[in-house]
């Protein structure tokens, strides 16, 4: 089940809140006395984070729970750039759960939110690697002072009424961003002379790729050749980007013309990555972007614009 991102959360009894944890979703299944901990992408992660496959273990045995693994900084942030140096930060490794789909065979899709959560409380094998997810029934403008005093990247708001509906952007989950940033995909790069000077990124609205901008900070060599290893295979003639070309620079210099275009190369949109920024602008492009990381859990396809 996703969230939908919303310039303003909800409010009333029939919602609760939880902090917006800045890593990535890992489900974790387990068959007999065997657990697989998947990516969004159904990617097997177990040798990724071994200690939380292990300690998975103690659930029930035909059981499903969703959740997220994050690298907690030294004031207990979820850190995103830490999870990606998850081998020096293996005793940062932490694992959320926050939904139980399955419980010993029987599906739970079914009931509301709040039964879920009881259950999962009760079966969930709690240690130094696993725990779950903090639910507020505060009032929003209260959690929202919270997570901004905190420095923390946002509010995801549930109905605690919510059946589980995998795959799914219903609005009974949506999530609110503090900070600005958000997953784009790579469609293309101009060279240069580190393999590329910037990478060319956007979202999709329905079925088009958008062009939202060109990017180039953030890069230190370590990841600019990972990034770059990432374009092998990848190269194609046709320019993914629906909007393109545009009539001008604009205001900001972000708008790619048919000129510009001439210095680009053209990949195949499937690398999703990570990209902070300062603002929207009114045509759809960034301003003042800094590369992240890259986001393997992420399917390219619903990669969207998220609301600020």
């Amino acid at each position: 089940m996703e969230c939908l991102p919303a310039a303003t959360l909800p409010e009333g009894p029939e919602w609760s809140y939880e902090i917006k944890l800045d890593g990535f979703r890992l489900e974790a299944v387990k068959i007999g006395k065997a657990v697989t901990v998947y990516s969004r992408r159904a990617n097997i992660l177990n040798e990724k984070f071994p200690r939380i496959a292990e300690a998975l273990a103690r659930m029930p045995a035909s059981s499903v729970i969703d959740g997220e693994v994050c690298a907690m900084d030294d004031k207990g942030r979820s850190d995103f750039n830490l999870l990606q140096n998850f081998r020096s930060a293996e005793d940062r490794i932490r694992y959320f759960a926050f939904d139980i789909l399955i419980l010993k065979g029987k599906s739970l899709l079914k009931l509301p939110l709040d039964e879920r959560r009881k259950i999962l409380a009760d079966v969930l094998p709690i240690n130094d690697h696993i725990g779950l997810s903090v639910v507020d029934h505060r009032p929003l403008a209260n959690m929202m002072k919270f997570v901004q005093k905190n420095g923390l990247e946002g509010v995801i708001a549930k109905r605690i009424d919510s059946p589980y509906e995998p795959g799914k952007r219903t609005g009974l989950w949506t999530k609110h961003r503090i900070n600005q940033g958000q997953e784009f995909v790579i469609g293309g790069y101009t060279p240069g002379n580190n393999s590329f000077d910037a990478i060319i990124v956007g979202f999709y609205r329905g079925k088009d790729l958008v062009y939202a901008s060109r990017v180039r900070a953030g890069f230190v060599p370590a990841t600019r050749r990972e990034v770059a290893a990432r374009f092998k295979g990848l190269q194609i003639a046709k320019c993914p980007f629906a909007n393109l070309p545009q009539k001008d620079a604009g205001r900001w210099g972000q708008g790619l013309t048919a000129e510009k275009m001439k210095e680009c190369l053209w990949l195949k949109p499937e690398i999703v990555v990570r990209i902070d920024f300062l603002e929207w602008t009114g045509a759809d492009h960034l301003r003042h972007t800094k590369f992240v990381a890259l986001r393997e859990d992420k399917d390219p396809k619903k990669v969207v614009k998220e609301a600020n």
